[in-house]
């Protein structure tokens, strides 16, 4: 086990993710965050309340959005969903797809169909705390990454929310 993040660098480079996103979207009323179930929500629910803290009178547009139906690497198995929370519309929104890793990219196939069920964004961005980088199967790059590492298929990048910590095992 080899710690690729610990508590202190975890919270900042959510910091870090968080002016990105401001940085990039000058008019935040049109920017929408969608975390995507069930690991992104932690992301981006900090995320989100990094953008809050820096501007409270903004009424960030916030969801999450499950995958569950959408996946395309779990057929014949009996899986329990999560729910979708989105209360507004994406039409015309610049939509920011928050997860935590991205590992082979069929993860965020699957929450661009979802997402499509919603409306139809100006644009689609993705941000992820971790990118394994040499690992896709689909031509998906994350447009924000908190870390991008190298690592085996035999690997696992696991963020445990609990300790703060990003470990490699």
């Amino acid at each position: 086990m080899k710690i690729i993040l610990d508590t202190y660098q975890l919270n900042l480079t959510i910091q870090r993710l968080g002016y990105e996103i401001i940085e990039r979207h000058t008019d935040l009323d049109k920017m929408a965050l969608i975390g995507i179930q069930p690991r992104g929500v932690f992301l981006s629910d900090k995320i989100a309340a990094h953008i809050r803290n820096l501007y409270p009178s903004l009424a960030l547009q916030y969801g999450k959005l499950d995958i569950t139906f959408y996946r395309d690497d779990v057929r014949n198995q009996l899986h329990a969903a999560n729910k979708t929370d989105i209360p507004f519309s994406i039409e015309g929104k610049k939509v920011i797809l928050i997860d935590d890793v991205l590992y082979k990219g069929r993860t965020t196939r699957a929450a661009l169909d979802a997402l499509l069920d919603f409306g139809r964004p100006d644009q689609v961005e993705l941000c992820v705390l971790i990118d394994r980088r040499f690992s896709r199967e689909l031509p998906i790059q994350p447009d924000y990454c908190g870390k991008a590492i190298d690592s085996i298929n035999s690997q696992k990048v696991t963020v445990e929310w609990d300790k703060e910590e990003v470990v490699l095992h």
